[in-house]
């Protein structure tokens, strides 16, 4: 094997990984306006000899980089967008661009794969096959993944395997969280509309009143994981916005509520989805209100596949050393990687980024959010020995 090789050269490569990806963190950009952050990863993998194409999916990037031997083509994948948060970490490189950050770590993600892709093209005279980079945007929107999934991304090559990683501030850094099956939970939209008849606040024996009604959908629903969902089967139902009415003595005609489900069984989906219609419509005919419910699925639940989630534990025990792999809890966190690996079989692993020493303890989407910055060479030399090993190119390599 070749992993001393590659794990020494990544760390070798310490000091740019680091500049990159603070460079990246300092310029964060949205969904689908990542277009500083994709002209700056065109022209470094374009200096590493990739063949680059951009603007995919929008903005995206994808670079293949063609080994020396005929084989598969793995691919691996990294999100670049950012998160419309305002920074407040007080670090020397925060964000400057104002009320957008780098507070899901995607600047780390696109990091680790330019530096996988450096690795990867010192041992491309030893490559078997090819490795395809895909730098997708638009991961927070749910949009990314579909949008370059469509313009053919998986395919000229043909995708055969797929990777990716995500930081994980609740694993140390120097460890990695790799499992088989389910690992992050289907998303799924709720919007429901319900319909009164709104008048005086204090006649309210003359109205239909649409308030109480969304009030008791809302808390008719709980009772559906609580006393529906096998309590061995996880699910969530939670509702993050709820609007009516201008003032505190008219009770209005309409209520809006957005919501979230989130399953990692397809079955139970289906169910969920059943339940919450007859929920619905038997609370608002109850109160006398008309409700129109829209179910959309967002994301498919993320599972990782056996072969794949196989050659990811091979790599990542010999970067992180048997003690430094842990079993991931699964998350009600989406991801729509999972897209990918509708098509193709793939493995996602969690990055440890976390170190309470440095105040590395934050969640996604914190402002406060900050990562080790030592998990950045780990990272890169995990995603390319996995691509290396994915393409079969099993024989004992020396870097340039």
């Amino acid at each position: 094997m070749y992993a001393d090789e590659v794990l020494s050269f990544s760390k070798s490569l310490s000091e740019e990984l680091k500049n990159l990806r603070r460079d990246f963190h300092q310029y964060p950009e949205l969904s689908f306006k990542e277009f500083e952050t994709a002209r700056k990863i065109a022209i470094y993998m374009k200096e590493l000899g990739c063949e680059v194409e951009e603007n995919v999916g929008k903005t995206g990037v994808v670079a293949l980089l063609k080994g020396a031997y005929d084989g598969p083509t793995i691919a691996i994948r990294a999100d670049i967008d950012a998160l419309p948060v305002k920074e407040m970490t007080g670090l020397p490189y925060a964000s400057k661009n104002e009320g957008v950050m780098h507070a899901c770590g995607h600047d780390i993600h696109t990091t680790c794969a330019l530096g996988a892709a450096k690795i990867l093209t010192s041992l491309k005279d030893e490559l078997r096959g090819s490795v395809k980079f895909i730098f997708q945007p638009a991961e927070e929107i749910n949009l990314g993944a579909k949008a370059m999934i469509e313009e053919g991304v998986l395919e000229n090559p043909d995708v055969s395997m797929i990777f990716g990683l995500h930081n994980n501030p609740e694993i140390p850094a120097g460890k990695v969280g790799v499992k088989e099956g389910p690992l992050m939970a289907a998303v799924d939209s709720t919007f429901i509309t319900v319909t009164g008849k709104g008048g005086h606040a204090a006649y309210p024996h003359r109205v239909i009143d649409p308030i109480v009604c969304a009030s008791s959908i809302v808390m008719n629903l709980q009772t559906i994981v609580s006393r529906n969902v096998d309590p061995q089967k996880a699910a969530v139902i939670s509702f993050g916005s709820i609007s009516g009415g201008m003032a505190n003595n008219v009770i209005p005609d309409e209520v809006k509520l957005l919501g979230t489900v989130r399953t990692f069984d397809e079955d139970l989906r289906d169910s969920i989805e059943n339940w919450m219609k007859r929920t619905v419509e038997n609370t608002a005919s109850s109160l006398g209100c008309q409700v129109e419910l829209n179910y959309r699925r967002d994301l498919p639940a993320l599972i990782n596949h056996p072969e794949a989630t196989k050659i990811a534990m091979k790599a990542a025990r010999e970067i992180f050393g048997e003690d430094g792999i842990v079993v991931p809890i699964p998350s009600m966190g989406g991801e729509d990687f999972a897209l990918y690996q509708k098509k193709v079989p793939g493995c996602y692993f969690w990055l440890g980024v976390g170190n309470p020493d440095i105040d590395a303890v934050h969640p996604w989407h914190s402002p406060h959010f900050k990562a080790d910055e030592e998990s950045l060479p780990l990272g890169a030399a995990l995603l390319a020995l996995t691509a290396l090993i994915a393409c079969g190119s099993n024989e004992s390599c020396n870097t340039k």
